[in-house]
C-alpha cells in the first residue's frame, strides 16, 4: 500500500496508555500516644474552673501553715533570748554556789554589774561572791554604784564578797575592791592608783586659726566651766579642783573603812601611784598574794563548802536577730551630739 496514495485508509491511531489512577487510601488506625501525651479524660460532670478550687484552698492551707510557724519562731526565739539572762545560771549544778562576776575594762556604765550582784545577793543558793576583777577603774559615780551594792550584799544580806585582782586593781576598781571581805592579787598584779582626775581638751587655738567664734549666753560664772573654746579662769580653776578634793577625800574615806587603816594611813598611799600585789601586801592593800583558785579555794572553805564548789558566771550577753530587728539600734549608728560632748569628766581612772 502506497502511503501517498489519497484514497489509502488512514491506519488507526496508536492507543494512549491508560493513566494511573491513585489507589484509595485505606483508614489506618493511629498508633496509641504515650501517656504524657495522651489526652486527658473528661473532668467528670463536664469539668470546668469550678475544680481549681481545692487546689486554691490546698496552697492558702500551706501559706498559712509556714506563716503561723514563722510568727511562732520569732516569739520563741525572744522569749527565750529575754530568759538566758534571768536563767543562765540557775541549773548550771548543783549543790552550794560561789558567783563569779567578772568586773572588766574602763567602768563607763555600772547597771550591768550591779544587776548581777543584786541577783546573786537575793539567791539563797549562792553562798559567796567573787569579784574577778581586771580594770585600771572608770568613772566616779560609776564605780560608786558598785561599790553601794558590794556593801549592801554584806550588810543586808550577810553574804562573803571577795575580789581577786588578776591584772589590774586600780583607781575606780580598787575602790570596789575595798569594799569585799577580802582582796587576792597576783604578785604581778597591779593596785592602788587612789586618786581623781579630770580631763578634756582646749581647741581655742583651733577656732581661732578657722576664723570661728563661739556665742555662749549662761546664768552664773561657772556655768561654762570647762568649755574647750577658752582658758579656764583662776576661780574657775579653784572650783574644779575642789570638787576633785571632795571626790578624793570620799575615795579615801572608803578604802580607810574598808580596809581598816587610819585615815593617815591611806593618804600616805594616795598619791596616784600604783604597787605590785606583792608590794600592796606590805602596804596592807590586799590580803593575800594568789591567783583565782587560790581565792576559789580560801572562799569556799570560808563559807563552809566542802569538796569543789560549784561557779556561777552571768550568761554573756549576746545580740539576737530579734535584737536587731526589734531593738534599738542607735548605738551602731554615729551621733553628731557625740562629736561635740564637752563637759568635765571625773574619773577614779589609772591613766
Amino acid at each position: 500500500m502506497d502511503p501517498m496514495d489519497p484514497n489509502a485508509p488512514i491506519p488507526p491511531s496508536p492507543q494512549t496508555p491508560p493513566q494511573y489512577a491513585p489507589p484509595v487510601a485505606a483508614y489506618v488506625t493511629p498508633a496509641p500516644q504515650p501517656p504524657y501525651l495522651a489526652a486527658p479524660p473528661p473532668a467528670p460532670n463536664g469539668g470546668g474552673p469550678q475544680n481549681k478550687k481545692p487546689r486554691v484552698w490546698l496552697w492558702v492551707v500551706i501559706g498559712g501553715g509556714a506563716f503561723f510557724a514563722f510568727l511562732l519562731a520569732v516569739f520563741l526565739l525572744i522569749y527565750f533570748s529575754v530568759k538566758s539572762d534571768n536563767n543562765s545560771a540557775d541549773f548550771s549544778g548543783f549543790g552550794e554556789k560561789i558567783a563569779v562576776v567578772d568586773i572588766e575594762g574602763v567602768i563607763i556604765e555600772p547597771r550591768t554589774v550591779v544587776k548581777q550582784l543584786k541577783k546573786y545577793g537575793d539567791d539563797d543558793s549562792v553562798k559567796a561572791i567573787i569579784l574577778h576583777m581586771d580594770t585600771p577603774g572608770g568613772g566616779v559615780a560609776a564605780s560608786q554604784e558598785i561599790y553601794t551594792e558590794v556593801k549592801r550584799i554584806r550588810e543586808e544580806k550577810k553574804k562573803r564578797v571577795v575580789t581577786s585582782i588578776e591584772t589590774v586593781g586600780a583607781s575606780g576598781g580598787y575602790y570596789i575592791a575595798s569594799a569585799s571581805d577580802k582582796i587576792f592579787a597576783n604578785p604581778g598584779s597591779v593596785v592602788g592608783s587612789i586618786g581623781v582626775i579630770a580631763e578634756w581638751f582646749n581647741y581655742e587655738e583651733l577656732v581661732k586659726w578657722a576664723k570661728l567664734k563661739p556665742i555662749i549666753f549662761k546664768t552664773g560664772e561657772f556655768k561654762d566651766t570647762g568649755t574647750p573654746t577658752r582658758e579656764l579662769t583662776p576661780r574657775e580653776k579653784e572650783y574644779l579642783q575642789g570638787l576633785i578634793n571632795d571626790m578624793y577625800g570620799q575615795f579615801m574615806t572608803a578604802v580607810s573603812e574598808g580596809r581598816k587603816m587610819k585615815l593617815d594611813e591611806v593618804k600616805a598611799l594616795a598619791d596616784g601611784r600604783v604597787w605590785t600585789g606583792k608590794q600592796g601586801k606590805e602596804l596592807k592593800l590586799i590580803d593575800e598574794v594568789g591567783d583565782f583558785q587560790a581565792c576559789v579555794a580560801d572562799t569556799a572553805k570560808s563559807v563552809g563548802i566542802r569538796g569543789e564548789p560549784t561557779l556561777v558566771h552571768p550568761e554573756p550577753q549576746r545580740r539576737t536577730l530579734a535584737d536587731v530587728l526589734f531593738g534599738d539600734i542607735s548605738q551602731f549608728l554615729p551621733a553628731k551630739g557625740g562629736l561635740l560632748e564637752t563637759h568635765v569628766g571625773f574619773y577614779y581612772l589609772w591613766k
